[in-house]
């Protein structure tokens, strides 16, 4: 008898290792697009963006207009501009977690055969997460100005640059939250760690408050904070129409944020994969 034999072949045999940057691009975008419709079936998924915008800027306007400021009005420059700063941050966090999540449901093993950038599932979802940032930053200007009395002295230009700016800082910093999703053990650990990173960036900055009126040692960490960069730079575009040196300083802040948790993302993700 002739014995038969089969071998079975390795699904990766024959593809190239090797990806064009056109092809990452391409890769992105498409990845982009996936994420852009699971939105779009899981509304709830918006709730960070759409609901929390509206109820905080109401809340804390009221809260700490009169204390702060001594009236609402008086408050608005800082605490709309504030808000822009702190929803972004918290819309970050659902990066990380919305990241682990597919991966604990296997939705990433697809790719282990085939011929795609490893960085194109990371960067995908966060460039349709920039939808995400510019609803949230949209609809707390619009509470502000419709519902509390904000005008901003930037005007609609001041107001643009503002959103667009808050966009490239989201997206920045959601960089350090995908890393979290990627060393995460479950999307609850992942959204419990990014939680404590956010809560510190976010409340010790000059977000709510002048960083000088609180004790030395916050103002030291506020002073240093990207985030306080990052929101003092929106403030400059949406209250004054131009932009300052605490642009330039959170652009810095952001970049080295890419620069070191960009890659810290892309080997952690490859070892999972």
């Amino acid at each position: 008898m002739t014995a038969l034999t089969s071998t079975l072949r390795d699904p990766a045999e024959g593809l190239s290792s090797h990806v064009s940057v056109r092809e990452t691009l391409s890769q992105t975008l498409t990845l982009a697009w996936r994420a852009t419709m699971k939105m779009r079936r899981n509304f709830e998924q918006m709730f960070d963006v759409t609901i929390q915008p509206l109820l905080f800027t109401a809340m804390f306007a009221g809260i700490f207009g009169g204390a702060v400021a001594g009236s609402v009005s008086n408050y608005n420059p800082m605490i709309i501009t504030g808000l822009v700063g702190q929803t972004v941050m918290t819309a970050c966090v659902a990066t990380g977690v919305q990241l682990r999540e597919d991966m604990d449901k296997g939705v990433f093993d697809r790719f282990k055969v085939l011929p795609i950038s490893r960085i194109a599932p990371l960067a995908g979802p966060m460039v349709a997460d920039l939808l995400r940032y510019a609803i949230a930053s949209t609809l707390t200007f619009a509470t502000g100005i419709v519902f509390l009395g904000y005008r901003p002295a930037g005007g609609v230009f001041g107001v643009a640059g503002a959103i667009v700016f808050a966009m490239i800082a989201g997206w920045s910093l959601a960089w350090i939250f995908t890393w979290f999703g990627t060393i995460g053990r479950s999307a609850q650990g992942v959204q419990a760690i990014s939680l404590m990173i956010m809560f510190p960036l976010s409340f010790i900055s000059n977000a709510f408050v002048p960083a000088d009126s609180m004790p030395s040692w916050l103002h030291a960490f506020a002073d240093v904070n990207p985030v306080s960069h990052v929101i003092s730079a929106i403030r400059d575009l949406a209250n004054n129409g131009h932009i300052g040196a605490d642009a330039g300083w959170a652009l810095l802040g952001c970049a080295v944020v890419v620069a070191i948790f960009a890659p810290l993302s892309v080997r952690s993700f490859t070892r999972k994969m």
